[in-house]
């Protein structure tokens, strides 16, 4: 089991080699791809190969990447031209997490409104849209991971909705702690889709409506209970860190991704020293 942190820690529109290098220099072998998760951009195939050089010159590895939802171009919106600019965001991901090694895409899956409204306003464009999107899944080998998400957008109704529908191998969850902190249930929904988890967004906060995207160890995530579930799971993937630097280690780059490692590799062990049966595989890397 490796360690993996996400390549946006600074920030998610400029030129990542900088970041790339810096992470290679701090001990880590595993990115998350977190560039432009949260707009329209698309990736020319340009672009995507140098991304693909200066990993492999750096001696990384993408283990996953989080996809875009879109700012303009939404994959479920209610609105149809909305949505089919959308899918083709969502293909222009699912194309580079294959080009990079990657084996799932990390996708938000909105769910405003209570728990019926979130279902009678997503549910059917997620529905018709995976549809189209499921040959390209299929051909490029590459997973679905919806994303927990908190506040308003607080989506496990609707996620326990999909993933009841869609099969494990083609849908699974990435597990958001500062998320599952915030909102209070986070443990249990990982609990009770432990089976499904496909990729780990890990970080801290105090647990109030701030997604901080702290260190591990730094806030109130019961991090003992995680890493049992984790160890609990059929997940084989990377101990996968989602952080921002802010002020933490003084704004100091070198020192903040020194320690982010550090806790990375906390939580290694801490996967490995629980005794589930069912993570005796994962735990075998």
């Amino acid at each position: 089991m490796k360690s993996s942190i996400n390549t946006d820690f600074v920030r998610s529109n400029d030129d990542p080699y900088p970041y790339l290098k810096q992470i290679a220099e701090a001990g880590f072998r595993q990115l998350h791809w977190c560039h432009h998760w949260c707009d329209d951009f698309v990736y020319h195939p340009s672009e995507v190969e140098q991304i693909g050089r200066w990993v492999s010159e750096l001696g990384l590895g993408v283990a996953d990447l989080h996809a875009s939802s879109g700012c303009e171009k939404r994959w479920v919106s209610p609105l149809e031209n909305v949505r089919l600019a959308g899918i083709e965001l969502v293909i222009n991901r699912i194309e580079m997490a294959a080009a990079l090694g990657a084996g799932a895409i990390v996708m938000h899956l909105p769910g405003e409104g209570t728990a019926s409204q979130s279902q009678s306003i997503w549910l059917d464009p997620f529905s018709r849209t995976f549809d189209t999107l499921t040959p390209h899944l299929q051909r490029h080998r590459i997973r679905l991971a919806l994303e927990n998400l908190f506040g308003k957008s607080a989506n496990v109704p609707l996620l326990d909705a999909v993933l009841a529908r869609y099969p494990s191998e083609m849908v699974g969850i990435c597990y958001d702690s500062g998320h599952g902190q915030i909102n209070g249930d986070g443990l249990e929904f990982l609990e009770r889709h432990r089976d499904r988890l496909a990729v780990l967004h890990l970080h801290d906060n105090d647990g109030q409506d701030d997604d901080q995207h702290r260190l591990p160890f730094s806030g109130r995530v019961d991090w003992d209970r995680v890493a049992a579930l984790i160890a609990a799971s059929s997940y084989v993937g990377p101990i996968t860190l989602e952080l921002t630097l802010g002020n933490q280690c003084g704004g100091d780059i070198p020192a903040f991704l020194r320690e982010a490692r550090t806790c990375g590799e906390r939580l290694i062990q801490l996967v490995r020293s629980q005794h589930a049966p069912a993570a005796t595989g994962a735990l075998k890397q």
